[in-house]
């Protein structure tokens, strides 16, 4: 989330207005006082009266760093989870705990890192080393993919586009060291330049891997001129947005008769994978990768597989790997500045690997009975909250209102972690070498989501792990996931009063909840097809009231920047979901605890500004501004009140304050009802 300079610095600042000279002032007799504004008040600045505490104990920071609420959560997860690590390392407490506690011993041991080298992908290498003639190639593409090492494509299991519960198998694009095709095949000065600095890298991880100094940039070349033909035929990034541009099931059967040479049926048998019906979207891809089987020579193969697997392992070997990768993949792609520590990368690489291992124990520790069921509660009242303000609907048609009750009435909530039936059978890893066990994981996790394919239990699978903070619609299947890791302070503080976690966390609900029947839930209906369900007139009843909320948001002044307002053509979407969060979690409250008090409303209106303190550097003010599709935090807590009645009413506000819209300015999606009178 974005997360830039509050609106309280601006407003505590002491400006001077103007100047005078000293004779000026005499003849007055008066010194020159410049003009101090106002300060905030709940009706002009709610956002900073709220968070007035926070905001003066954390100051804006250094470039391009941000400091905010939501990345306070992020940081303590990333502390439980090591804390966690520690205890299974010292004490584990059954045959996982084992595994984790020497993975994460492994990781955290430089020495042995150092003194291991290479060896952890010596037996890759020379499996590599071993290929004589073409039927070689087959079976080693396949075990690298076994191990985790996807060269010259990607095989995973996601979602059936034709049976939602169901997952298939897809082939896709991969088997590029750079992140997009474009890279390869453009000819402007700086992809050029990339792609110098990239071979220079290749070169590098091809020195580690074996080659002779003599011959590194040679081999580098036919790195890139190989994976260049690969690039030649693959999509460009944008257009793998779109799932129905991913899914085109074939029979398996063809598979050996289409792709001779690189026997993608043999491959598949490899993964265990029995399905008479696979994705490929790209044949051309894989008619050319099956080309180059035939036709290129078995030494240019082998080295770039044994790049491959250098680059692919990398962060998890000896220094000169890591800090190869980093200066390349870590400053150059994703331009960071300092290299992660020892723990925070074996946390990483732990997550990748075995992150559903880590989350049974993450739960199991973090997660207690009383949160879970109070998190349960809430969203299901929102949901009834939702299910309310669709009944009384009037933008909608009367079918489509319909559908939406449809969909509202089959919804499912999810809370902590999902429903797995993992086989956590492992090789024991053991601590001598933690490149060893990065590979022993990914193979187990290669095996377990290769199971998926077939089966119908789509509906067991998260996309996000219960360790990491997250709160969202599963458009899918029709559900809200609210992970362990997001129930703790800000989002649901089980020591903040009850109304609180309303406005924190029912609000977030209410954001999520929201989609399954706004702009983007439209797209898939009650029953699970994909299709619109929404008429033209649904549409433009809900353009109009989002390009009202452009309007407002494009009004307001970007916090941290002078002389630049908010995008609200960007940021439309996740402002008209925030405002459905806020309505729906308030007629949540409202149903729950009618005739609240004061206290309590003033507790939810705190709650939900609480999530949005931030303080952010420049720097990252400027990057937010050009690419975010998130309003900053002061706009985010402030545009949603100042269309909601009962926030005016709770603190008194005047209409056409800045916290209290005109009757004719506010903007509703989900609001039906007049807000509820406060009691005295």
């Amino acid at each position: 989330m974005p997360n830039l300079k509050p609106l309280a610095i601006a407003l505590i600042a002491a400006v001077a207005i103007g100047s005078v000279s000293d004779a000026d002032a005499q003849r007055r007799g008066t010194a020159a006082v410049p003009k101090v504004p106002p300060a905030p008040t709940a009706c002009t600045d709610f956002y900073a009266v709220a968070n007035a505490g926070w905001l003066a104990a954390n100051p804006v920071p250094a470039d391009p760093a941000t400091v905010s609420a939501l990345g306070e959560l992020q940081a303590l997860s990333l502390t439980q989870q090591r804390e966690l690590l520690d205890a299974t390392m010292r004490q584990p407490q059954g045959s996982v705990q084992k595994l984790l506690g020497d993975f994460w011993a492994s990781g955290i041991d430089e020495a042995a890192i150092e003194a291991d080298g290479a060896n952890p992908i010596a037996p890759l290498l020379e499996r590599i080393n071993g290929i004589r003639r073409p039927r070689d190639l087959p079976p080693a593409i396949a075990a690298l993919h076994q191990v985790g090492i996807p060269v010259l494509f990607n095989f995973t299991a996601d979602v059936d586009l034709a049976d939602l519960d169901r997952h298939a198998g897809y082939f896709a694009q991969g088997g590029m060291g750079l992140p997009d095709p474009g890279y390869y095949t453009r000819t402007d000065a700086e992809t050029r330049e990339l792609l110098g600095q990239y071979e220079a890298y290749v070169g590098q991880i091809l020195t580690l891997t074996g080659t002779a100094p003599a011959n590194v940039a040679a081999e580098a070349r036919q790195v890139i001129a190989f994976e260049t033909r690969i690039a030649e035929v693959s999509r460009p990034i944008a257009t793998l947005r779109d799932p129905r541009l991913n899914y085109a099931l074939v029979p398996t059967a063809d598979l050996a008769k289409s792709y001779r040479r690189l026997q993608l049926d043999q491959f598949l048998a490899a993964q265990v994978v029995t399905e008479d019906r696979v994705s490929v979207a790209n044949p051309a891809l894989f008619a050319r990768i099956d080309e180059m089987a035939g036709n290129v020579k078995p030494a240019e193969w082998k080295t770039y597989l044994r790049f491959q697997v250098g680059n692919a392992m990398a962060p998890y070997l000896s220094k000169p790997f890591r800090d190869a990768e980093f200066a390349f993949r870590g400053r150059v792609l994703r331009g960071e500045t300092v290299q992660a520590d020892r723990q925070a990368l074996t946390l990483q690489a732990i997550n990748q690997a075995a992150g559903p291992m880590l989350a049974r124990e993450y739960v199991a520790r973090y997660l207690p009975d009383p949160t879970r069921a109070r998190a349960e509660t809430i969203a299901r009242e929102v949901r009834d909250a939702l299910s309310r303000a669709v009944a009384a609907n009037t933008w909608m048609d009367a079918a489509t209102r319909a559908e939406a009750q449809a969909k509202v009435a089959a919804l499912r909530i999810e809370i902590g972690a999902p429903t797995r039936d993992l086989d956590f059978t492992v090789q024991p890893t053991g601590r001598g070498s933690f490149g060893s066990n990065m590979l022993i994981a990914s193979t187990w996790h290669h095996r377990e989501e290769m199971k998926r394919i077939g089966s119908r239990n789509a509906q067991r699978r998260w996309d996000v792990l219960p360790q990491q903070p997250a709160l969202l619609y599963d458009i899918a299947h029709n559900r809200l996931i609210v992970s362990a890791a997001v129930l703790q302070a800000p989002v649901l503080d089980m020591a903040q009063p009850g109304a609180s976690h309303y406005g924190s966390f029912g609000a977030l609900v209410g954001h999520e909840l929201g989609r399954s029947v706004d702009a983007k839930g439209r797209m898939v209906d009650a029953s699970g097809a994909v299709r619109t369900w929404w008429t033209a007139t649904d549409d433009a009843a809900w353009a109009d009231r989002a390009n009202r909320l452009s309007g407002q948001y494009g009004a307001y002044d970007y916090p941290g920047l002078t002389g630049q307002k908010v995008n609200g053509v960007t940021t439309r979407d996740e402002n008209a979901a925030d405002l459905a969060g806020v309505e729906l979690a308030w007629s949540a409250l409202d149903a729950a605890q009618p005739g609240l008090l004061q206290e309590g409303r003033e507790a939810f209106f705190n709650g939900w500004a609480s999530m949005w303190r931030q303080q952010v550097s420049p720097a990252a003010a400027a990057r937010n501004a050009a690419v975010a599709v998130v309003a900053p935090g002061p706009w985010r807590a402030n545009g949603p009140l100042s269309n909601l009645p009962a926030f005016a009413e709770t603190y008194k506000c005047k209409a056409g304050q800045p916290m209290a819209r005109n009757v004719d300015d506010q903007v509703s999606i989900w609001r039906t009802t007049p807000a509820p009178t406060a009691t005295p």
